[in-house]
């Protein structure tokens, strides 16, 4: 079970992003990196096209590797470990380790 998915708030705890928030856009399992919105904004050459006839410089987020990313709290905002846990019905859920709160419904 993967620790962060798609649609997670997460916060950056290493780089020069350290401190800010994002939602997770796109997991990449294969390199073990993430996409997060408004994160890591680079400069992308483009070569003119159908879709971008003038071509052109493009600003777009790249994907930042997982381990410099945590899950924030859904309680207080702030990064947590995330624990998986077994219901009763034996469904496997995500747990925030700083609260105890549960993040997946």
């Amino acid at each position: 079970m993967a620790r962060v998915r798609q649609g997670d708030n997460v916060v950056v705890i290493a780089g020069k992003e350290k401190g800010t928030r994002g939602r997770v856009i796109r997991v990449i399992p294969k390199d073990d990196r993430v996409l997060i919105e408004g994160i890591n904004i680079r400069t992308k050459h483009i070569k003119p096209n159908q879709a971008n006839p003038q071509g052109g410089r493009v600003k777009r987020e790249f994907p930042i590797h997982l381990s410099n990313v945590m899950l924030a709290d859904p309680k207080t905002g702030e990064p947590t470990r995330v624990r998986i846990s077994i219901l009763a019905d034996g469904r496997h859920v995500r747990v925030a380790v700083k609260s105890g709160e549960q993040i997946d419904k």
